[in-house]
C-alpha cells in the first residue's frame, strides 16, 4: 500500500449509510503487512442472498474456487477478506486454507461453512497461514457493527493509495433501499468478468437469481471496461449480497430480473459499479492521468470494445500520455493491430475534443501548442471515429509511468 495518495483520487468521499443486516469489523492479523489492518469480516443476517462473478483466468485462486462451489446455494452469512496474500497457486495447501478459514468463520458467526464466502488479494504463490484467523475472526464477530465501511475498504487494500467506496439510495416500490459498494485494485487489472476484489451490499429483498442477473449484466460496461496494465488477476472476485431487510419497510420481494419495479434499482446498482470501476482506474499504480478511450463508428459494439482495449492496453500509447505527448501515430498503431475492421482513410482521432487526425492523415487545422496544452490535463479523452458503422464503446485506463515499474519491481521485496 502506497503512502502517497494518487493525484487522481476523488476529492469528495461519500458518507456511507448503514445497511440493515450487515455488520463489519477489521483486524490486523499479520498476514504480510505490519502495523495495519489486513482482515475484513462482514456478517450478514439470516436470509441474505448472494451472487458473484469471478476471473476467467485458467489459474484461479483457491478462494475463487471456494466461492464458485458455494454460490449455487444462494445464501450467505459471512464474508472474510484478507490482503497481503492471494492464496493463489498454492495447491492443496491453498484449498486447506480456505476450508480452515471458512470453518473458523462459521464457528464465529454460528452458521454453516457453506454460507461463508472468501476473497484474498496480494502475493501469488505464497502459502496462506489460515491459523492466523483463529481467534481473530471470533473477536471480530463480537466487534462487528453497522457502518464501518471506510475501515473495511482500507483493510482490503494492497498497492491501492486510497479506499474505494460508493453508495446510492433509490426507491423500490414505496420503500427506500440502499446500495453500498467497496473495491480494491490498482495493478494486475484487466478484468474479464468483474474486478480485482469488489463487494456490493443492499437491503433490497432480491432473490439470488435476480441478484446474479443484475451483477452479470452490470459488470460488462463497468468493471469489464477498465484496464490498468492488461493483466487479468488470478483472484478477481465481485460478490453482491442482498439482506432483504427493506422488506420490513414495504419493499417488494423481487424474484426475477425482468420485474419492471427494478428499473430504478438497476440504474442505481450499475451506477455504484461504474463509480467503483472508475476509482480503480484513478488509482492505477503510478497513474497521473485518467484516460477514457471512446471508439465510435465501428461495425459492432464488440468490435469497438476490442479496438478500445487495444489502445488502452498499449504501452506505447500509455507512455506517450504519461509524457503528455498527443502521439496519434501510436493510436493508429493500436487500432490497426486490434484485428477488427478498420479503414485507415476513414479514421479520425481527437484528444480532449481537439481533432489531430482525419481521413488517414494529420488534420489540416492541427496546432501543436493547442494539443500540447490539453495533454497537461489530469483527464485525457481519446476519441476514435472509424466511419464504418454504428458500433460504439468506451473503456477507462490510465497512463504508464516510471512509478508503475518501481512499484512492481519491488512488489515482493
Amino acid at each position: 500500500m502506497s503512502t502517497a495518495v494518487s493525484p487522481l483520487a476523488p476529492t469528495v468521499v461519500p458518507d456511507m449509510p448503514v445497511i440493515a443486516g450487515v455488520k463489519l469489523a477489521t483486524a490486523a492479523a499479520g498476514i504480510r503487512y505490519k502495523g495495519r489492518t489486513d482482515v475484513l469480516l462482514a456478517v450478514m443476517d439470516k436470509g441474505t442472498t448472494v451472487a458473484g462473478v469471478f476471473t476467467r483466468s485458467k489459474c484461479p485462486s483457491a478462494p475463487v474456487e471456494w466461492c464458485r462451489a458455494k454460490l449455487g446455494r444462494g445464501g450467505a452469512r459471512a464474508l472474510v477478506v484478507n490482503s497481503g496474500n492471494a492464496n493463489a497457486f498454492t495447491g492443496k495447501t491453498g484449498r486447506q486454507a480456505t476450508t480452515l478459514t471458512a470453518s473458523i468463520a462459521a464457528k464465529a458467526v454460528a452458521c454453516s461453512p457453506n454460507e461463508v464466502f472468501l476473497a484474498s488479494t496480494g502475493v501469488i504463490g505464497e502459502p496462506l497461514d489460515a491459523t492466523k484467523f483463529d481467534g481473530v475472526l471470533g473477536t471480530l464477530a463480537g466487534q462487528a457493527v453497522p457502518g464501518e465501511w471506510m475501515g473495511a475498504a482500507r483493510a482490503i487494500m494492497t498497492t491501492d493509495t486510497f479506499p474505494k467506496v460508493a453508495t446510492a439510495t433509490v426507491k423500490l416500490g414505496k420503500a427506500k433501499v440502499t446500495i453500498n459498494g467497496m473495491a480494491k485494485g490498482a495493478g494486475m487489472i484487466a478484468p474479464d468478468m468483474a474486478t480485482m476484489l469488489a463487494f456490493v451490499f443492499t437491503d433490497a429483498p432480491l432473490s439470488a437469481s435476480t441478484l446474479q442477473s443484475l451483477l452479470k449484466s452490470g459488470v460488462e460496461d463497468t468493471f469489464n471496461a477498465v484496464t490498468i496494465d492488461g493483466d487479468t488477476s488470478t483472484s478477481d472476485t465481485l460478490l453482491a449480497f442482498a439482506t432483504g431487510a427493506a422488506a420490513a419497510s414495504g419493499a417488494p420481494k423481487i424474484s426475477r430480473a425482468g420485474d419492471p419495479r427494478l428499473k430504478a434499482f438497476t440504474k442505481a446498482f450499475r451506477a455504484v459499479l461504474a463509480d467503483l470501476a472508475e476509482q480503480v482506474a484513478r488509482d492505477g499504480e503510478g497513474a497521473r492521468k485518467l484516460v477514457e478511450i471512446v471508439v465510435e463508428g465501428a461495425t459492432t459494439k464488440a468490435s469497438a470494445r476490442k479496438i478500445a482495449m487495444s489502445v488502452a492496453n498499449s504501452p506505447l500509447v500509455k507512455t506517450a500520455i504519461a509524457g503528455e505527448d498527443a502521439n496519434w501515430g501510436r493510436v493508429v498503431m493500436a487500432v490497426g493491430k486490434a484485428g477488427e475492421p478498420a479503414n485507415r482513410d476513414k479514421l479520425s482521432i481527437s484528444f480532449n475534443g481537439i481533432r489531430v487526425a482525419r481521413s488517414g492523415a494529420r488534420d489540416p487545422s492541427y496546432d501543436e501548442a493547442e494539443v500540447s496544452a490539453t495533454m497537461k490535463n489530469p483527464k485525457i479523452q481519446i476519441r476514435i471515429a472509424l466511419g464504418l458503422g454504428k458500433g460504439r464503446d468506451r473503456v477507462l485506463t490510465c497512463d504508464l509511468t516510471k512509478e508503475y515499474v518501481a512499484i512492481n519491481g519491488d512488489y515482493r521485496s
